[in-house]
């Protein structure tokens, strides 16, 4: 059986941030969405749950770092070609979106990276399969 993944990300403005990923094409699940929150569903087993930031700090101890100001991860997802990689930034600048760096051609990759509008790193990747070594079960 897979193993989920959730990431929980803080956000400034659940509804900003929810209008912006909804124009990427990303869905949420209602069960889990109220006013505090929202579920993104990346994929049947990635999500990333989008948390005002006052209800987050619920969960933590520590500061929420400034995403505007320094980088504590980047969520790469990765798309079925070099098209879907410009397209999927494209539509991340035209939304709100800032670029974050110039797209990178390693012939057998290729990606992109946009901050989303509270300044969290993102990086849409398409990677040719037959560089990709199987690992062994």
């Amino acid at each position: 059986m897979p193993m989920n993944i959730f990431i929980n990300l803080p956000v400034k403005n659940l509804d900003t941030t929810t209008t912006f990923f909804s124009a990427l094409g990303f869905k949420f699940n209602a069960q889990f969405t109220d006013e505090n929150a929202t579920c993104m569903i990346i994929n049947d087993t990635a999500y990333a749950m989008l948390l005002r930031e006052e209800f987050y700090k619920t969960f933590i101890t520590k500061d929420i770092a400034d995403a505007s100001k320094v980088s504590e991860v980047i969520t790469a997802l990765s798309v079925d070609s070099r098209e879907a990689v410009d397209k999927l930034c494209q539509t991340a600048y035209d939304n709100g979106g800032a670029k974050y760096r110039e797209p990178q051609d390693m012939e057998f990759m290729y990606s992109c990276a946009f901050q989303d509008p509270d300044g969290h790193l993102w990086e849409v990747f398409w990677m040719d399969q037959a560089h990709v070594e199987k690992p062994e079960k």
